[in-house]
């Protein structure tokens, strides 16, 4: 007799994860989707505290098939998603942590989405249990959209939905090498692999917990860790795309998310030793992909801080820094009839600095918010050619010729 194959795999890569793996799994045990159209490959990188008997106890009773492995520990969560991806058949995958639980209805829209608009990845909107999940990406469900359209890049997590032909296609695995930000380096690749990603933001599919305890499957190490993951991410945006817009748009996120907090209220704290290093570390990176248009897309003080570490100016960037830390008020200077705003931050205008009032000046987005200034023709038509070019793609259906058309 054939198995129908399962729709989607839940792969749960567990390490202490008692408690939380109660609900955890309870919430699988929930999925509105028929028990027959999911299986289970769960984890259990070397835990001490009944996660592993748990598991498998859960196993002997789950509705569904469930795979347990148990492993030495591996030291992060790279290995058993690896391990679990590996074993998996369904036609997607999704990636629970242990401490985290799925909304019932999660699975089964989130399969539907990707089957009715043939889409490779899935977002399914993320609630914060104790702890504050990215949340840009969630103003409106998207039938269809991509890296370049959305604010997607902003949540590279790896509790998404993916096609698992396309993991399977291009022989994607989690970077066992990095002991942070290795679901920030799979899932950007997943991003520009797809044919096209949806965002189900109507309905919370993952509720993401924040644990009691203190303990995490990942370990976030020292600020050297940070700094490597930065690196992977830049890398493989330049191996994936030509120098150009679309890889300056997704610059944005490893310079805003992983670099630019070193450089925040952190940096004044941190020893003159380590000061010294952290601007070592970036220098390479900011040689490499710190440009203009990557610098027009960040808030004045974002960019200004970034453009001090580029420029070796560290000196500097300590005034920069105590003055974002302070939340004093920034002075406005309006120029050009009141088209043209400029932030007074430290060593604006100040010769001996010498840094150009470019980096002072605030683009629409973040001018717009201040009282005169003044939104020039130009800067209009463009904002609303882009709200109506996103409008245009969340409601197409999929390509021509694409799996939904082939269906």
């Amino acid at each position: 007799m054939t198995v129908a194959q399962p729709d989607v795999t839940v792969v749960i890569g567990a390490y202490e994860a008692m408690p939380y793996l109660v609900e955890c799994l309870a919430s699988v045990e929930a999925q509105t989707l028929d028990p027959a159209r999911i299986e289970v490959v769960a984890v259990d990188d070397g835990s001490t505290d009944g996660t592993g008997e748990y598991l498998e106890e859960f196993a002997a009773r789950a509705p569904m098939p469930v795979t347990v492995i148990r492993q030495d520990n591996s030291g992060g969560p790279s290995g058993p998603r690896n391990v679990g991806l590996g074993k998996a058949s369904g036609r997607y995958v999704f990636f629970l942590d242990a401490d985290d639980r799925l909304g019932p209805e999660a699975l089964a829209r989130m399969v539907a989405m990707a089957d009715e608009n043939g889409t490779d990845v899935v977002l399914g909107r993320v609630e914060g249990v104790n702890r504050k999940p990215p949340g840009s990406m969630w103003g409106e469900t998207l039938r269809r959209t991509d890296v370049y359209s959305s604010n997607i890049k902003f949540t590279l997590s790896a509790q998404k939905l993916f096609r698992r032909e396309l993991l399977t296609r291009h022989g994607m695995r989690f970077d066992e090498s990095l002991w942070t930000g290795e679901d920030a380096l799979f899932t950007m690749e997943a991003y520009l692999r797809a044919d096209g990603v949806s965002v189900l933001a109507d309905y919370t599919c993952y509720y993401l917990v924040g644990r009691e305890d203190g303990k995490h499957v990942t370990r976030t190490g020292g600020y050297v860790l940070r700094f490597d993951s930065a690196r992977a991410l830049m890398t493989l945006l330049a191996d994936m795309l030509p120098p150009g817009p679309r890889r300056d748009v997704l610059m944005v996120r490893p310079f805003l998310v992983t670099l630019l907090p070193q450089f925040g209220p952190q940096f004044l704290k941190d020893d003159e030793e380590v000061r010294r290093h952290k601007v070592e570390l970036a220098k390479p990176l900011m040689d490499a992909y710190w440009n203009a248009d990557v610098a027009r897309r960040l808030r004045v003080d974002e960019r200004l801080r970034l453009h001090l570490l580029a420029a070796g100016r560290p000196d500097l960037l300590m005034d920069v820094v105590e003055f974002v830390r302070a939340k004093k008020e920034v002075p406005a200077v309006l120029e050009k009839n009141g088209r043209r705003l400029y932030l007074g931050y430290p060593h604006f205008r100040d010769s001996r600095a010498g840094v150009p009032d470019a980096v002072y000046r605030a683009e629409p987005r973040e001018a717009r918010t201040f009282p005169g200034y003044r939104e020039g023709r130009i800067e209009i038509f463009l904002r609303r050619a882009g709200r109506k070019a996103r409008r245009m793609l969340s409601t197409r259906a999929a390509t021509p010729g694409g799996r939904a058309a082939a269906a």
